[in-house]
């Protein structure tokens, strides 16, 4: 499957999608778009102490290519953060309307956008709108507003969900970026159902129509790509934690080099250091080691020695033993 006109995305991942994790794949060529992990809109309005991460790119290169993910439950903070964050460097706005975790959904955010009344969703996606185009200042034109969706709840119907994306087309959303399962599947199902993002990117010819779910090598790349040709582009999460270098694997752009595994997670130690606030050191080296481990033979005891590190030293400690107890493991050809 031809995918030299295809975009590549990075996903919005709680504890993973931060600059730290961005710069590690920009060592390899970064990627089209990188959406970062979802930013609370009340919490960016009161200022929390920790909301300043969230929105770091740091010295990053590829600053401009930054979504900035939103999550919330009512219109008018929602309206007032996008407004906000359209004033950094990026692509645009994307509102979350798919995750499906209780500790979102259940209060408002996330999926429960597709399960509103549809005109109460369509008013915070009007608000939000119109947020964007009153910030656009100097003549520049509004950043793009986007959305990630799900299919909806276990009993959506096809005629539902295309109604449901009918308004968000109307209401002036400019991407759309769909994990085709709906909000209970999660995992269940061995594939999500890509003919959706299909029947969605033709439905929609002038809105382009990201695919996410389950794109982890060339095989599932070209299988999503074989049942929704007329996509845009793909959306890659955790395939991406395991193997950052996978957007410059796919792209054919990957040098074939060795690639120093220990340095690398060394350095990705010291990038959340110099990224993230110490309150956050635990769990972002925890959560991206929990894919990186199983790059490595023994992955199951390097999981169990990472996720068990104190600190950070303790953290570079385990690593520096684990290849000294597994050298073969140290140097990977790309």
């Amino acid at each position: 499957m031809e995918t030299t006109d295809k975009k590549f995305l990075l996903a919005p991942m709680a504890t993973l999608s931060h600059e730290a994790f961005r710069r590690s794949i920009q060592k390899f060529g970064g990627c089209d778009e990188y959406f970062n992990e979802m930013i609370n809109a009340p919490s960016l309005l009161h200022k929390g102490p920790f909301e300043k991460f969230y929105t770091l790119t740091g010295e990053s290169t590829e600053a401009e290519k930054m979504v900035w993910q939103l999550t919330g439950n009512t219109p008018k903070p929602m309206a007032q953060a996008a407004a906000i964050l359209s004033e950094l460097p990026g692509r645009g706005i994307d509102l979350n309307m798919g995750c499906s975790a209780p500790q979102i959904a259940n209060t408002g955010a996330g999926i429960a956008w597709m399960l509103k009344p549809v005109e109460q969703t369509a008013a915070m996606v009007r608000s939000v709108k119109s947020a964007l185009e009153n910030s656009a200042k100097d003549g520049r034109p509004p950043v793009r507003l986007s959305v990630k969706l799900r299919l909806g709840a276990e009993n959506f119907t096809e005629a539902g969900f295309f109604a449901f994306t009918d308004m968000l087309a109307c209401e002036g959303v400019e991407q759309f970026t769909l994990h085709p399962r709906t909000q209970k599947e999660k995992f269940a199902r061995r594939l999500p159902r890509y003919e959706y993002a299909e029947k969605l990117a033709l439905r929609y010819p002038k809105i382009p129509v990201i695919v996410n779910g389950e794109i982890k090598d060339k095989n599932s790349l070209d299988f999503a790509l074989s049942l929704a040709p007329h996509c845009a582009g793909v959306m890659i999460g955790r395939a991406a934690a395991k193997e950052p270098w996978i957007f410059a694997k796919l792209k054919g752009t990957l040098p074939g080099q060795k690639l120093d595994m220990l340095d690398f997670a060394l350095n990705f130690i010291s990038d959340v250091e110099k990224f993230q606030p110490p309150e956050f050191y635990q769990t972002r080296l925890q959560r991206f080691f929990a894919y990186y481990s199983q790059n490595f033979s023994f992955g199951g005891y390097f999981k169990t020695q990472l996720l068990n590190a104190k600190d950070n030293e303790d953290a570079r400690k385990r690593l520096a033993l684990y290849f000294e107890k597994c050298p073969e493991d140290r140097y990977r050809q790309l």
